[in-house]
């Protein structure tokens, strides 16, 4: 078997958006429709265990604010999230998160090297277009065969079903495949798809277990700031490369 694709989480994985873009934009949601609802870091670490950001909002209110009522409940949390996606478009647009180390140039890399790419994460598309289009240019969504975004199917994360959707779509064995992911979540749904996963950990998900995760790094790592080894067969790479990922999918194929 033979690596083809690279398939692609994109909250924590590509860029550290649910600390500097998701968690502002809920904040600042809630503040402009007059909530005194405040989502501290340490309480956001907690409630993304929970995957979707409407039932992440109803979550909180279950075991955060019991008291609280509301006589359509659905619609007012939908209406919330309605409301923090456009905040959340509008910080991608201003810059406010940058890529993680190494993505940019492993596209780059993926890419003249004839590799397939796609995208699996349960966020919005809106947020997807936004990161892509104002980190790598709006050209670049055109990079990525299939982007799989949103509610395009009936269970999110930890569910195999994103990525199932995008393998079909793609019309390719998971087999000639590595995904890239960040939590525990995302490498549940991937090995239920039977995906090989190299996990890029952040500040949310440095305790996650990772069972059956090819490698496990902080980051993709650069030629002048390489990556750290956290848990995986060392090699001589220092930073993730097309040839590094080879190596990677040979020894676990």
């Amino acid at each position: 078997m033979s690596l083809e694709a690279l398939i692609f989480d994109v909250d924590g994985t590509l860029a550290n958006t649910e600390r500097d873009g998701h968690l502002v934009a809920f904040n600042l949601a809630f503040e402009e429709l007059g909530l005194d609802w405040v989502w501290s870091n340490e309480l956001y670490h907690e409630l993304l265990d929970v995957t979707g950001g409407q039932l992440r909002i109803k979550h909180y209110l279950k075991n955060h604010k019991p008291e609280f009522t509301h006589d359509d409940l659905d619609n007012f949390v939908a209406s919330i999230h309605k409301l923090k996606t456009k905040i959340y478009v509008r910080l991608m647009a201003e810059g406010a998160v940058p890529l993680r180390p190494g993505v940019e140039r492993l596209f780059a890399e993926a890419r003249e090297a004839g590799l397939r790419l796609a995208i699996a994460t349960t966020t919005t598309p809106a947020n997807v277009d936004a990161l892509i289009a104002n980190t790598l240019g709006r050209e670049a969504l055109d990079w990525f065969e299939v982007i799989g975004a949103g509610d395009v199917v009936p269970n999110l994360k930890p569910a195999g079903d994103i990525y199932h959707y995008v393998l079909e779509k793609m019309n390719i064995d998971p087999k000639n495949c590595i995904a890239f992911e960040d939590s525990h979540n995302g490498i549940v749904s991937a090995t239920d798809a039977h995906l090989k996963t190299l996990i890029t950990v952040n500040e949310y998900t440095n305790s996650h277990q990772f069972d059956k995760a090819i490698v496990i790094l902080n980051n993709l790592g650069e030629p002048n700031k390489p990556f750290t080894m956290i848990e995986g067969d060392a090699t001589d790479a220092t930073f993730v490369n097309v040839d590094y990922l080879k190596e990677l999918h040979a020894k676990h194929c």
